[in-house]
């Protein structure tokens, strides 16, 4: 851990996985070092890529396997543009989501956790970014074979604003939420 992590104030490194403005032990918990602190935000990190991971890397299989089918010459343009985009961005997301796990093993013991978490934390949220861009096009491609195109268009944007709103909009409110509280109880 470098002694500039150590510094910065309580707000910007506590919590979980980089997330600022909130605080990370409640009233009755005991405050943790910087050094738990990196540790356990560490580990959470760790968690929350094997679940990540596990099902990016399911869909991106998935994917792989539809090129080989009879139908898939059938397609037109269209699915096969979409069928490239999706492809892509689910190798990428492999890619951003198991990045830590290689980050950790070339960088371990060499006391740069608070960087690691950081760079992961990063390489999280863009991974599920792309996972949500691979889950959205997976979703196009399969309805606009079998809905009509608008339909299929309505129904995936549908799903895209749900992602949107559950995995990154009711986060940050919930950030705010939290922060303005702490304020008003200061």
């Amino acid at each position: 851990m470098t002694t500039e992590s150590i510094k910065r104030p309580e707000a910007a490194t506590d919590g979980c996985c980089a997330c600022e403005g909130h605080t990370g032990a409640a009233p009755d918990e005991a405050p943790e070092t910087p050094r738990e602190r990196v540790n356990r935000r560490w580990n959470e990190i760790m968690q929350e890529t094997r679940v990540a991971q596990t099902g990016v890397q399911i869909l991106f299989g998935f994917l792989l396997s539809v090129a080989f089918t009879p139908l898939f010459h059938d397609l037109d343009t269209f699915d096969h543009a979409v069928y490239v985009i999706t492809v892509v961005s689910g190798a990428t997301a492999t890619a951003s989501l198991i990045a830590p796990v290689s980050i950790h093993r070339f960088l371990s013991g060499q006391r740069m956790k608070d960087e690691m978490v950081e760079v992961a934390h990063r390489l999280m949220v863009g991974g599920m970014l792309l996972m949500a861009v691979t889950i959205g096009c997976t979703l196009l491609l399969i309805l606009h074979v079998v809905v009509p195109d608008l339909m299929a268009k309505l129904l995936v944007g549908g799903v895209m604003v749900w992602f949107a709103l559950s995995w990154y909009v009711l986060p940050l409110w919930l950030r705010r939420r939290s922060a303005r509280r702490a304020v008003h109880e200061d």
